[in-house]
């Protein structure tokens, strides 16, 4: 565990703007850098460095946080390995501190099982090249496919003897632990004692993102029917094939350099891919595809291809496949293999160039893909045509975007010969049927909400996260600066400074709210804390918090700065909020009040309506009076007239 005095350090030494300089070219824009977006292809430079705040905003992809989140999210690192790089690159010596016992017994456990599927790997890899058993089974077959020894090598393939105990020999005459082994299920135990798990098998190594072997598939050469074609590794403590996606370090850097993933079902389909030119593919390990690893797929690109085969399970497959990337917001083309032929099969038949240009020119919407296939079955019937209209519709209905689902659903019009409107209101009942179905509970006014813009309408409920979000804006933008307030003490009026944090958080407590963001509540809570202690905290505390350092780039960063020339130039002055910071606290936190008061008072009119017969009102409607007199008191502030 790396010591909290020496994260510090690490961030004291990094430049931000040195670090990310190293990666994308940054040029000076104000008191800020501007370069182009590493993560999202546009030419207008939207990608933002502040020296001063240390933080960078992605306006492009939204991304953002401190120069660690930049490593952890343009490299693919994790918390500790962005650390570390840092240390390295500004030579500050880490000495992690000593853990508990609890946790180098898990980190040991972890580590072992790391070591021993290198172990075996090892083993297969030397039994694939220098045993005459694997070169005469194993390699023999892995050439008949046409792999070249360098994709061999990059895949790490091997093979495991045809032999009872020859892992567990392998380990004893090694003086190696067989716990592990057996741990990871490499070794299995039966009435006759200790076997092979993937005897007789050619071996695929399964990598995590980072390169560690966590997992294997085995493929058996044997012709007997009876025997699986596949065994794979079982789950452990660092293998969850849920969250793996096979081939994916060594594709990520091609997927990122193309933006597309091409997704296949098996291990050779990545291969065979990989040795013909097609680098940017990865597969689900045998598995149906999963969120996990729809969620691996979008932290590299939003366009993926799927290249499942064209039997009846592939076309299913494919439509599973591409509805779950759908309500996920990722672009979803789907390429068609000719009957009797899949991706490791049909890539074998061509050059690399030939399969290259039909991926090109065979990649159709799933629109299209939908179309074809469910008209096949329908001969003409309009009820059938009928059903696959609705299974259209309920594809389209899950895309998150409005404007993607407004072209397919042009598209869809288009090829049925239909009313585009009729379309629209059959995608809106979907999304109507989803909203109800994933509607909660109002929670009660003390949990926040935040500010929308608009007006306060009768009997709709105000969402109030923008208002939450405006709040802790102010307080991490502005929350040190001081305010003029009117303080009364033995009768009298005086005007003080008050920090505008302090002045912010007695208006929230006094009437007891809260929020309903938890990250938002996190900074409230901080600041409260701070102040609990005579200190007003400012941005800088919160961008070493790697849970909330996006949020803070959020908060702190503007796209737009006023020009210089405005005010130097021409003449002209504009106010900036930062003049005018009474005015914008104190009408932020007002809106917020009447908002939730606004709703509490529709959660009574609602249980009044809800009240039996038998249950007496007067209660509830003093309660609304009073709500009511507490609203206008809040409109009053802020110059609003109540009509309703």
């Amino acid at each position: 565990m790396i010591p909290q005095e020496t994260i510090a350090k690490i961030f004291d030494a990094a430049d931000i703007v040195e670090v990310i300089g190293d990666f994308i070219h940054l040029k000076k824009s104000g008191s800020n850098f501007k370069g182009l977006s590493p993560f999202a292809n546009e030419k207008t430079p939207s990608f933002m460095v502040s020296p001063g705040k240390r933080i960078f905003k992605d306006f492009s992809s939204g991304k953002g946080g401190n120069v660690v989140t930049f490593l952890m999210e343009h490299e693919h690192l994790s918390y500790p390995e962005a650390l570390k790089w840092l240390a390295n690159k500004y030579n500050i010596e880490i000495i992690e501190k000593e853990e508990t016992h609890e946790q180098i017994k898990e980190k040991h456990q972890r580590e072992a099982l790391y070591l021993a599927h290198q172990f075996a790997n090892d083993f297969f890899k030397f039994s694939l090249r220098e045993t005459d058993e694997g070169k005469s089974i194993g390699l023999s077959y892995l050439k008949k496919r046409g792999y070249h020894l360098k994709t061999i090598e990059t895949f790490e393939i091997g093979y495991s003897p045809n032999n009872y105990n020859a892992l567990e020999n392998k380990a004893n005459e090694m003086n190696y632990s067989l716990e592990p082994l057996k741990k990871s299920g490499l070794i299995k135990e039966n009435e006759k004692g200790n076997y092979d798990f993937f005897r007789g098998r050619v071996i695929f190594p399964i990598h995590n993102i980072t390169g560690r072997i966590i997992g294997f598939g085995g493929r058996t050469l044997r012709k007997d029917g009876n025997v699986a074609k596949y065994f794979n590794s079982p789950e452990s403590d660092i293998y969850n094939k849920s969250n793996v996606l096979y081939g994916l370090y060594q594709s990520k850097n091609e997927i990122i350099k193309n933006d597309c993933c091409f997704l296949v079902e098996g291990y050779t389909d990545v291969i065979s891919l990989h040795h013909n030119g097609i680098q940017n593919t990865v597969s689900s390990s045998g598995t149906s595809l999963t969120d996990g690893q729809i969620r691996l797929i979008k932290r590299f690109t939003n366009n993926v291809v799927i290249l499942y085969d064209s039997d009846p399970a592939g076309i299913s497959a494919s439509f599973r496949g591409v509805d779950m990337l759908l309500k996920t917001g990722l672009n979803v083309k789907v390429v068609l293999f000719p009957t009797g032929e899949d991706p490791d099969s049909y890539a074998n038949q061509l050059s690399n160039e030939e399969f290259k240009l039909f991926l090109s020119d065979n990649q159709i919407d799933f629109i299209s893909f939908k179309t074809n296939h469910l008209l096949e079955k329908t001969e003409n019937d309009p009820v059938n045509i009928s059903k696959t209209i609705s299974e259209i519709i309920a594809s389209i209905s899950i895309i998150p975007d409005v404007v993607s689902r407004s072209v397919y659903i042009k598209k869809t019009a288009q090829i049925f010969e239909m009313d585009e409107q009729l379309l629209i209101n059959e995608v809106q009942k979907k999304l109507r049927s989803k909203r109800v179905t994933n509607s909660f509970n109002p929670s009660p006014v003390h949990s926040k909400s935040t500010l929308p813009s608009k007006p306060f309408e009768k009997g709709v409920k105000h969402n109030l996260i923008e208002q939450e979000k405006d709040l802790i804006r102010l307080m991490v933008n502005y929350g040190a600066h001081s305010i003029p307030l009117k303080v009364t003490s033995d009768n009298e009026e005086s005007i003080e400074e008050y920090p505008l944090a302090q002045y912010i958080i007695e208006e929230i407590l006094t009437d007891k709210l809260s929020y309903n963001n938890e990250k938002y509540q996190l900074v409230f809570d901080e600041f409260y804390d701070g102040l609990q202690k005579g200190l007003v905290l400012n941005e800088q505390h919160f961008v070493q918090n790697n849970d909330l350092t996006g949020l803070i780039a959020d908060l702190t960063t503007s796209k737009n700065t006023l020009s210089y020339n405005w005010k130097k130039k021409h003449q002209i002055h504009t106010k900036l909020e930062s003049e005018m910071l009474k005015q914008a606290a104190h009408q932020s936190v007002y809106i917020f009040k009447l908002r939730v008061t606004e709703n509490l008072i529709l959660d009574k009119q609602q249980s009044l309506k809800n009240l039996s017969s038998s249950e007496s009102s007067e209660s509830i409607m003093e309660e609304i009076k009073e709500l009511i007199k507490v609203r206008n008191i809040f409109a009053n502030e802020l110059g609003i007239i109540v009509t309703q």
